[in-house]
């Protein structure tokens, strides 16, 4: 999103009688992930309910087992969905029952993303056939955000100095109104994998986060 500044004269809501530069900043730091979060599970598909409900259940307790013997803390591990649903063909405009699907994922939570292409992979050998998403996030991104609203201050400064000095006016040191912008969502890295066992390690790349601020300053002239 390219934010434009401009120079606006005469009476305004904040400024009685007074002229004003208003412009935009933004600022942009680079960050390193140092978390990932994994939503996979499995989905199981048959004629009856119970026996698939079973089948499902076992499935994932394997899994929730295996990431256990991963030293995965079990306060890391938890249920994001859980569903049953009804599958119906449909043939000469008539509804035909299929059977049954049930579908539980599980979210998890790494504190060490290294760990993320193996976790991908032992849920898989377990009977995992689902993989949703894999994202990377950062635990503390105060430090970053406050870097990002640094530089987008200093931007916003460079718009107004460069109209001052075109206008022949000058930029006061401090300027009367600072906004901080809602910052949009950040980029998440996305790691599609395959829902089969493969001979080698599934490489996940976590790549490196875009943490972005933007401002709205105005600067009272004369």
């Amino acid at each position: 999103m390219n934010y434009y500044p401009y120079f606006r004269t005469g009476p305004s809501s904040a400024f009685k009688s007074a002229s004003t530069i208003e412009v935009f900043g933004e600022g942009t730091v680079g960050a390193a992930p140092d978390q990932a979060v994994i939503v996979l599970g499995a989905e199981s598909e048959g004629p009856e309910l119970q026996p698939l409900q079973a089948a499902n259940a076992e499935i994932m307790t394997n899994i929730i087992n295996a990431l256990l013997r991963l030293n995965i803390p079990r306060e890391n591990i938890q249920t994001s969905d859980y569903r049953i649903e009804t599958r119906y063909d449909f043939e000469d405009g008539r509804q035909i029952f299929r059977g049954y699907s049930v579908t539980h994922l599980l979210q998890i939570r790494l504190d060490e993303i290294g760990q993320t292409g193996t976790v991908v992979d032992t849920a898989v050998s377990e009977g995992a056939n689902r993989v949703e998403s894999i994202r990377f996030t950062i635990r503390q991104p105060e430090v970053y955000v406050n870097q990002a609203l640094a530089l987008a201050l200093r931007n916003a400064r460079q718009k107004a100095a460069t109209i001052a000095a075109a206008l022949g006016v000058p930029l006061p040191a401090v300027p009367s109104l600072v906004e901080e912008l809602p910052r949009a969502g950040e980029p998440i890295p996305f790691a599609a994998v395959s829902a089969f066992a493969k001979s080698a390690p599934t490489p996940i790349e976590p790549g490196e986060l875009d943490v972005r601020a933007a401002v709205r300053v105005t600067y009272r002239i004369c």
